[in-house]
């Protein structure tokens, strides 16, 4: 049980497991969620697995903390941040795309 808490976290793990690779899955998956058109709080629902695989990518690789409710809480927020930012952007591109007209200036012309 005391290898499940060992503090050994680094930046380094932190900014590879958990900004790269959790927030490419992160990015991924917001745009994924987008795609088929299900509501933006599924995000939070997907990210909280996925808080659970990157804690144990930092244990497992890196000897880092695993039960640990305060590395899980900013993991998964960040990974929630990021799955946003990737649903976002998705979903303005399929408005868009799908009702163009929002994006037509239709202003009169101003007369001189």
């Amino acid at each position: 049980m005391e290898d499940l808490i060992y503090e050994g976290d680094t930046l380094g793990s932190f900014l590879f497991l958990t900004v790269l690779l959790g927030g490419g899955a992160a990015w991924l998956s917001g745009r994924a969620i987008a795609q088929t058109w299900r509501p933006w709080w599924s995000i939070a629902l997907y990210m909280l697995i996925l808080g659970v695989a990157v804690r144990f990518f930092h244990f497992s690789l890196f000897e880092g903390t695993f039960l640990s409710p305060h590395y899980y809480a900013v993991d998964t927020a960040i990974l929630i941040l990021i799955a946003s930012l990737g649903f976002h952007q998705t979903r303005r591109r399929q408005m868009a795309r799908q009702y163009g007209f929002l994006n037509a200036t239709a202003r009169p012309e101003a007369a001189p």
